[in-house]
């Protein structure tokens, strides 16, 4: 929401100001659907030469993303670590055996479907279930799995930031493309030479237009964008971290109210459940669950 509210003031102030200080819409007007066609067709055609169909399509989900904010909320972060306390917990009381189950059919566990959001995401529960299967099969040095987590938290991170990194460098193109435009634009202006003054300064002003969209695109429109996207991303990765210390602590033989605690350390400082809401909503655990 509040980056649809920063766009809205972006055109306001830019606009506002130009309109506030005498300029007239009109020339812009006129020129923009003809320097759009050249800025936005070339930097969409570039964009398709540069990237794979899967950073095109996540740069379209990315738009969503950024004007949606990040999935996890507080809520979710308080709901993963009473689900990972529920799963340390089992195998503490009952060994591995009894987590099988549950690994091996999430989407028939009781425990995970407990936490709806949490199961209805692919990625956190493939994550979980084959870190806890590893310790199922006697990979249990935490170091090792620790070292192990941290390489594919890394190769998860550099896939999921290409659309960020792919829109932002088609923010840096934006100002060369713009001036590629204003460059036809005065071509054109120069094979009219004869036209009179009003005539050829209308055309240059059309042509001046491209350079200005070409930096407002990139700096005020598609280059926020690309930042906002990537810090969202980066945020919505601190999900996974907390999953990777509270199994780490559990495979340090800490009990299940300990490791929780330590997971619950490396949650976003905006989004931390105090000790005791945690406390509170492991407490309030249907027992059947258990």
């Amino acid at each position: 929401m509040l980056s649809i509210v920063g766009l809205v003031l972006v055109l306001v102030a830019v606009f506002g100001g130009y309109i506030f200080s005498g300029g007239k819409m009109e020339p812009i007007l006129h020129a923009l659907p003809h320097e759009m066609i050249v800025i936005g067709g070339g930097a969409t055609a570039a964009f398709l030469v540069a990237n794979s169909v899967g950073i095109i399509k996540g740069a379209g989900k990315g738009f969503t993303k950024v004007f949606k904010g990040p999935k996890w909320k507080s809520d979710d972060y308080r709901d993963l670590l009473s689900l990972l306390f529920m799963l340390t917990k089992l195998v503490k009381t009952k060994g591995v055996i009894a987590l099988e189950q549950h690994i091996e059919h999430p989407e028939e566990s009781k425990i995970f479907n407990h936490f709806s959001k949490i199961s209805s995401d692919h990625h956190v529960v493939v994550f979980i279930c084959d870190y806890l299967r590893m310790m199922t099969m006697n990979f249990d040095d935490a170091y090792q799995v620790e070292d192990v987590m941290q390489k594919d938290l890394e190769k998860h991170h550099a896939e999921v930031h290409g659309p960020a990194h792919a829109l932002a460098m088609m923010a840096e193109g934006l100002p060369a493309i713009g001036i590629v435009a204003a460059v036809m634009g005065i071509v054109k202006t120069m094979g009219s030479i004869s036209q009179p003054v009003e005539i050829l300064g209308a055309m240059i002003g059309g042509a001046l237009v491209g350079t200005f969209l070409g930096i407002f695109l990139s700096y005020l429109m598609v280059g926020p964008i690309a930042t906002r996207l990537g810090q969202i991303l980066d945020e919505e990765g601190k999900f996974f971290n907390v999953i990777k210390d509270t199994l780490v602590s559990h495979l340090h033989g800490n009990a299940p109210q300990i490791s929780v605690e330590i997971g619950r350390k490396s949650v976003p400082s905006s989004m931390q459940p105090s000790f005791y809401e945690l406390d509170e909503a492991i407490a309030s655990i249907p027992p059947e669950l258990s």
